[in-house]
């Protein structure tokens, strides 16, 4: 399981000529069961993505066709974490 975190790197009006198609490209990834959960960061200085991958050379692989990385609003951070414990409904997602 992998946590990536965005950080924008550009004022949030160019960051908001980019969501439609980055929605566009988070709901193909959910569609194909990669992403799970996603969202904003608070304060709004990027966002979050819970991503589900075999290893951190396919979530960069993923990452390079986001519409945020392409336009060079946002910057990555990719962490891998081995989920152990989850809540009720979420076990398929354990190590």
């Amino acid at each position: 399981m992998f946590i990536i975190l965005l950080n924008y790197i550009r004022p949030v009006e160019e960051v908001d000529a980019v969501i439609p198609a980055h929605i566009d490209y988070l709901e193909r990834y959910y569609q194909l069961d990669k992403f799970v959960l996603s969202g904003r960061k608070r304060p709004r200085t990027g966002g979050v993505i819970l991503c589900q991958a075999k290893d951190k050379e396919e979530v960069w692989t993923m990452i390079a066709e986001d519409p945020f990385f392409i336009k060079k609003v946002a910057d990555y951070d990719v962490l891998e974490f081995l989920p152990t414990k989850t809540a009720v409904g979420l076990e398929r997602y354990l190590v």
